[in-house]
């Protein structure tokens, strides 16, 4: 973990300041590392005039990003005792702890206390490391949650999916398939949360039951498809050789400001042009277009499927048998519904549908960018509908305060997803 000192700003602080915020201190999150920052820090750790985060810091911090702490029972511990110590509820410890007794809790045992607080935060910009600690909480407080790695980025880091359910009806929601259209991760994080929050409670979700849709589909979702990209351009990626390689291309590029103008990944390729569905259309259009060689945005790559992120998810997709996808994106309020001719059984019903829930326009894909892509690929490959959304209005990367809007708009796609296939 990096190391951070008064003075220091970005996105890492910003963790910081999230983590301490959810302690109890007083702080407001704007990714400053100054004064207030250190003072709240000295009285989280009781350590005055030790002003900067270590790994030891990093250590007592890291609960409150994952969302839950574990517990060592001692003697006259009971439940309440437990929740009571740690602000949360006793319903909240019996979900992550399936089968506890509190009578046969055993001194020295440890069990998942989850904190009281929601894991999916509007207030930070998101990042690989966020994603992972989001996931990791998800499956403490809900261990029947299903997730892993469909596969590895070009830097290694894994690209996380989640799975909710066990029916025979898959469906697929995936997002941040370009760096600087990363509010969308989040979306299908706190879809996903929400979801897992109703069902332990027995409760309904917008008006569904998720017990239901639990037992008739199965749910997957791809929440950061470009972990690389999507930590370039919110300042995970400082230094080394792939942020020199990233700055190298850019530089090529001046119109396009950097690092918020990346949409590729860190081989300077689109992930979105990289499926075989009109490719070499796509690449006739961008190379006219001049992005003929590794790029910010726009290059199709040497060939289809040349990268490791858009075979991951190529081949994740060729092992299920999806009715439906979604892929997230910003911006326009418009959803994109077909490929070329290809017009698949219901998918302009379930479009119309998914445009009078939300307010956004149904349209098709423009020429321009109406090849190569993975909704292309997929309606061209199983003739089945598949979706573009382009969620909220503004220049990418849209800031974080659109998001409540942007959730409001697409929980009721997301719900539709599911259950306008029954």
């Amino acid at each position: 973990m990096k190391e951070l000192y008064p003075g220091d700003q970005g996105t890492m602080v910003m963790y910081l300041q999230l983590a301490l915020k959810r302690a109890g201190r007083q702080l407001a999150i704007d990714g400053i590392f100054g004064p207030k920052t250190c003072e709240a820090l000295e009285k989280f750790m009781g350590s005055d005039g030790k002003c900067a985060v270590k790994d030891a810091e990093w250590n007592r911090l890291l609960p409150y990003l994952r969302g839950y702490t574990m517990h060592t029972v001692k003697e006259g511990d009971t439940l309440w005792k437990i929740a009571k110590m740690h602000g949360t509820s006793v319903d909240a410890i019996t979900e992550a702890n399936p089968g506890i007794q509190e009578k046969q809790m055993n001194v020295s045992s440890t069990i998942v206390v989850p904190f009281a607080f929601e894991l999916v935060t509007e207030e930070v910009p998101y990042s690989s490391l966020l994603v992972g600690w989001i996931i990791e909480g998800l499956q403490a407080r809900y261990p029947y949650l299903q997730s892993g790695s469909i596969g590895r980025s070009v830097m290694g880091e894994p690209i996380w999916f989640l799975r909710l359910g066990n029916g025979p009806m898959e469906v697929c929601y995936n997002a941040s398939f370009h760096a600087n259209e990363n509010i969308t991760t989040p979306v299908l994080l706190k879809f996903a949360e929400q979801l897992l929050r109703a069902y332990a409670m027995e409760d309904t979700y917008e008006e569904v039951y998720p017990e239901h849709l639990f037992e008739e589909f199965s749910l997957f979702l791809i929440p950061l498809v470009n972990p690389d990209g999507v930590d370039l351009v919110n300042g995970l990626l400082e230094e080394g050789f792939f942020y020199r390689r990233a700055l190298r291309i850019a530089q090529d590029f001046p119109e396009i400001p950097f690092p918020n103008g990346w949409k590729a990944n860190l081989q300077g390729v689109d992930l979105n042009l990289q499926f075989p569905a009109g490719w070499e259309m796509a690449k006739k259009i961008k190379y006219e277009q001049g992005y003929d060689r590794p790029a910010p945005r726009d290059y199709v790559g040497m060939t289809p499927l040349s990268t490791p992120e858009s075979i991951a998810v190529y081949e994740f997709t060729r092992n299920h048998d999806f009715l439906l996808i979604l892929a997230y994106h910003t911006q326009g309020e418009v959803i994109y519904w077909k490929y070329l001719d290809y017009e698949p059984e219901n998918s302009r019903r379930i479009g119309e549908y998914f445009a009078q829930v939300s307010g956004y326009r149904l349209e098709e894909t423009p020429s321009e960018s109406g090849y190569a892509g993975y909704k292309d690929w997929f309606i061209k490959e199983y003739i089945r509908p598949g979706y573009t959304i382009e969620a909220g209005l503004g220049i990418n990367p849209l800031p974080m305060e659109q998001f409540p809007q942007i959730y409001k708009d697409n929980v009721g796609i997301l719900i539709g997803g599911m259950t306008m296939l029954e």
